[in-house]
């Protein structure tokens, strides 16, 4: 039996042991947190198959550029003399052509379609289990005419793809969302799109995978590897040594500090979100993106989750109250009578997203050693790509033949 170290206890490090315990691999998760408060758990909980477009597009750069200046804007970089900064700023400028969005799409959508694939069989598989999973699409709300040229031009495209998007008008957004007086000029409707609550599905994941023996070692700060020709033969933490047939990288928006200690260049950056919960009442019905605002809307029964922003930092800590009012004060400009009072800051959940400049994850082995894998940089996407990436890395330690392409994710594009 091969054993697997994976640094990393976030839904992409727990979804690849889930799948490498499947095919009978000795894993242990070792996790610099105590696996309670991760990126996974406060986000929207999103499975997006119509997201096929990377963060580093034309628009964003106009867009980003508007924001930034604004500390309640969805996009907002600190301002400092970094060097970090400035490469990661600098590939991604070279990365949002027309021409990259045109190669990245059909990847992205591959590997969007295998994960809601994999979601939906992870629901059948176990049906006693409440993850809150449900298809009830996507709404992109929009309040504008560019908004909604803009929305209208994403859908055709998602349409020449092959995937389904209704444009609707006011009328027909308010059908879906009959509780509340929708004060939108119209929407995109994504029906092949899902959502579930992401704690319960940590929880579930954990608990699944202490069941099949998985080892968890937790609050283990990663200080370095012991290597041994071309593999690296242990993990080094304060916690002890740690010895794999294999390790995968699964660290978020800290792998890139932990490539470097691999000795390869891997530019990331983390991307904090904010989050918070308010009574669902009057009732929300369907997830949706309100478009302007860049804010997402997760109905969980008798709660709502309302999350967003980008905010380009090192700071993993420190909530900027003023970003959760750019999020808080969007709300009722789209649902009117929906009212929620403004969060206390203990209430408010933020997290760093792990963002590459070209707005691909990092998916597979890694030329430079030949035992090492990565599994990281899904930006605002981790919920969303993570079972198709735990399976693709488990094919690629069973030496399979891998379920869609991979080659636009290697971890070596930047060497």
């Amino acid at each position: 039996m091969s054993s697997v170290v994976i640094v990393g206890g976030g839904i992409i490090g727990l979804f690849t042991a889930y799948y490498l315990a499947e095919e009978g691999f000795e894993v242990t998760i070792l996790d610099k947190g105590d696996l309670t408060n991760s990126c996974s758990i406060g986000n929207a909980g999103m499975i997006v198959p119509s997201h096929i477009v990377p963060l580093a597009s034309p628009g964003m750069i106009t867009k980003g550029l508007k924001w930034m200046f604004s500390s309640t804007s969805p996009f907002y970089i600190h301002p400092k003399l970094d060097l970090r900064l400035a490469q990661w700023c600098m590939l991604f400028y070279k990365s949002a052509t027309k021409k990259h969005v045109e190669y990245s799409i059909p990847y992205l959508k591959n590997l969007s379609l295998l994960s809601k694939s994999l979601y939906m069989g992870l629901g059948e598989q176990h049906s006693a289990v409440d993850l809150g999973l449900e298809e009830k699409g996507l709404l992109m709300l929009y309040k504008t005419e560019a908004a909604a040229h803009e929305e209208v031009e994403f859908a055709q495209l998602a349409r020449q793809h092959g995937l389904k998007a209704e444009v609707l008008t006011q009328e027909e957004v308010q059908q879906l969302e009959p509780n509340n007086n929708m004060d939108v000029l119209g929407g995109v409707l994504f029906p092949g799109d899902a959502h579930l609550n992401p704690a319960k599905l940590n929880t579930f994941l954990v608990m699944h995978l202490k069941s099949k023996g998985v080892k968890f070692v937790t609050n283990a700060e990663v200080l370095d590897f012991a290597f041994s020709g071309k593999a690296v033969k242990a993990v080094v933490t304060d916690k002890g040594n740690y010895s794999g047939d294999y390790v995968i990288i699964a660290a978020g928006s800290w792998s890139g500090e932990v490539a470097k200690k691999l000795k390869i260049g891997m530019p990331m950056l983390g991307g904090k979100g904010y989050s918070f919960l308010a009574e669902n009442t009057p009732a929300i019905q369907r997830p949706a993106i309100l478009t302007e605002a860049r804010v997402a809307v997760t109905p969980f029964g008798n709660k709502v989750r309302f999350g967003g922003t980008m905010e380009i930092t090192d700071d993993s800590k420190k909530i900027n109250l003023n970003r959760v009012k750019g999020i808080h004060d969007s709300i009722s400009r789209y649902y009117g009578g929906f009212t929620c009072e403004f969060p206390e800051k203990k209430e408010v959940w933020s997290g760093l997203r792990p963002c590459s400049p070209d707005g691909l994850p990092y998916i597979g082995f890694t030329e430079r050693w030949s035992n090492v894998l990565f599994g990281t940089g899904h930006s605002m996407m981790g919920i969303s790509l993570a079972p198709a990436t735990g399976k693709l890395l488990a094919e690629e330690l069973m030496n399979r033949k891998a379920s869609v392409l991979i080659d636009a994710f290697s971890p070596d594009r930047y060497n």
